[in-house]
């Protein structure tokens, strides 16, 4: 099998399913892209909604998913990874398919919610099933691709609701989560057509499990805690930057675009290259620390943007949001390492779901906690925000280590060395 070397190898991966994996990321955003643009227009336009009734349904189905991840994980380890990924990826498009006759605010809160499970369920079969389909060397290189793949599909999707939207037709507007849906079951036999993961590892056949559960084990569930935290640099990067620049900054509006393309760029072209090497828990912290340093970095170049004036700030507030896309590109490599490294072979789903309780934490409160202390607070705000992440940094190595310890002390995996 001919390798794809230089350039191209940092974006065109050359394992075969590695390949199939990520033209099937680009399917699905693509997809799920076309719908998120429109959603807003959707919701309000179409279904007839307030903005606080939608972030209403939005915040009920991530309460739902936040008690209903572990379980549904465990659902993936007894069904099969990619049965269960085939499931979800089915359910979601028949979801959207049933979007236009969604009317009022309690049938949307019913979809959300139902959307919500089965996006976590196939998330979860997903996730399990890229860990069983490679070996542990090759396993967050494949999720790089994937994430790479994503980015791409998502501005091709956001790109093709922009088209819908811009003809200001109710019309077009219900057409969109039927175009979601189209490739979204399109998608669902995308993963039928998969093969079987080569290292996937059978559950025991008596009554008792051979491992103890993922919530168990604290330390896995302190340690994506702590990398919930690094993960809001989403909320940073979506949320508190671009209110920070139009509410607090003299840097022209217009500057959002070309800051967002910037992340999508970099995304795309980068985030393989933040993942080489990330094979063991030792690398993953210093994956985790090196976001650490890049988000810290972001605070402080942001918060002095308050005080400067054209050029400089336009530029200050362009180094913030690259910076903080470094926090991303290393945080996603250092959770996928911890992933690879600290799941129970037997449990994979379940890890998998009991690993999202960190991130849906975190989605939970720092956007509120994170625009008050910059908006409100100003340069102290930003310095806090910074101590929030180094606390929640240095708490990851003792809990990787007590990951490891539990998996050593009850299972046959033999950990590597943090």
């Amino acid at each position: 099998m001919p390798l794809v070397s230089g350039h191209l190898g940092s974006i065109l991966p050359s394992n075969p399913l590695t390949r199939r994996l990520a033209a099937q990321s680009v399917l699905f955003a693509v997809g799920e892209g076309t719908f998120i643009t429109g959603s807003a227009v959707f919701f309000t336009q179409i279904v007839g909604l307030s903005a606080g009734q939608v972030g209403i349904g939005i915040t009920v189905a991530g309460l739902f998913k936040f008690l209903l991840s572990v379980p549904l994980g465990r659902l993936v380890d007894r069904v099969g990874a990619q049965r269960m990924w085939a499931l979800g990826a089915t359910g979601s498009a028949a979801l959207y398919a049933a979007w236009p006759f969604i009317e009022g605010f309690a049938a949307f809160l019913v979809m959300m919610v139902a959307l919500s499970l089965v996006e976590v369920a196939g998330w979860s079969g997903a996730g399990a099933y890229s860990l069983a389909a490679f070996p542990r060397e090759e396993r967050v290189q494949s999720q790089a691709f994937r994430r790479s793949a994503l980015n791409l599909g998502f501005t091709l999707g956001a790109l093709f609701s922009g088209i819908a939207l811009a003809f200001d037709n109710d019309d077009l507007v219900r057409a969109v989560p039927v175009f979601t849906a189209v490739v979204l079951a399109a998608n669902a036999f995308f993963v039928t057509r998969l093969p079987a993961a080569a290292h996937a590892v059978e559950r025991a056949v008596d009554d008792q499990p051979a491992r103890g559960s993922a919530l168990r084990n604290r330390g896995f569930v302190l340690l994506n805690v702590c990398d919930g935290v690094l993960g809001t640099n989403q909320v940073l990067l979506n949320v508190v930057i671009p209110l920070w620049l139009v509410q607090e900054t003299d840097a022209p509006r217009v500057l959002l675009a070309w800051l967002f393309g910037t992340n999508t760029v970099m995304a795309v072209l980068l985030q393989v290259a933040a993942a080489r090497g990330v094979d063991s828990v030792d690398r993953s912290l210093r994956a985790a620390r090196i976001s650490a340093g890049f988000f810290v970095l972001s605070c402080l170049v942001v918060l002095v943007t308050h005080d400067t004036i054209g050029w400089v700030t336009i530029a200050l507030v362009w180094l913030g949001h690259v910076t903080v896309t470094g926090a991303e590109l290393f945080q996603s490599a250092s959770h996928w390492g911890f992933l690879a490294e600290l799941s129970d072979p037997e449990r994979l789903g379940e890890y998998q779901g009991a690993a999202s309780l960190g991130s849906t934490l975190g989605e939970v409160w720092a956007p509120a906690a994170y625009t008050f202390l910059a908006i409100e607070w100003g340069a102290p705000g930003w310095i806090v925000i910074a101590g929030i992440v180094v606390l929640a940094t240095l708490g990851m190595g003792p809990t990787s280590r007590a990951a490891q310890r539990f998996l050593a002390r009850d299972s046959a995996v033999d950990p590597q060395p943090a």
